[in-house]
């Protein structure tokens, strides 16, 4: 029996990219189950609550049967370990996204030798997008509609509106 491969991509998707949307695509190609994990980090000063981007990704993902959304808190090496899930799915956009994440997926294997590191490139469209940046666009009064869609580009417009 051929053995169901379940992997977990996990993030901060603050907000929800086309670039985030593309690699879930690609996960979802790729593993039998994909679960998209949202990160519960106030640290990073978010502009949405964990649940407000799980449901995000809900909606733009609801058409791919394989891949789940839900929200975590802590490592995500304990998260993958309690869901029972082996793979972590990661995005490599440029060589210095290479390093961050080869030192991350080390520290993962230290911490969890179980838990493998799959990474996948993004579509070229999307290979330099990041939340951070998508966020200082529109803080600076940008037209992001070529990134985001179009539900998330007015939610973000509204919490910056909020101050």
């Amino acid at each position: 029996m051929v053995p169901v491969t379940r992997a977990l991509y996990g993030g901060t998707f603050d907000p929800l990219t086309f670039g985030h949307l593309d690699l879930v695509a690609r996960g979802a190609r790729l593993f039998d189950e994909l679960v998209v994990a949202v990160g519960d980090n106030s640290r990073k000063r978010p502009l949405f609550t964990a649940e407000e981007r799980a449901e995000m990704l809900r909606a733009h993902t609801a058409s791919l049967g394989n891949v789940s959304v839900t929200t975590f808190r802590g490592l995500i090496v304990d998260f993958a370990a309690s869901q029972g899930i082996d793979v972590l799915l990661r995005g490599l956009r440029t060589v210095s996204d290479f390093e961050v994440e080869y030192q991350m997926a080390l520290t993962n294997r230290s911490l969890a030798p179980d838990i493998d590191t799959a990474f996948v490139m993004p579509s070229q469209e999307y290979a330099f997008l990041s939340s951070s940046l998508i966020k200082e666009v529109m803080e600076g009064g940008g037209d992001a509609s070529r990134w985001l869609p179009a539900d998330v580009m007015e939610a973000v417009r509204e919490r910056l509106a909020e101050g």
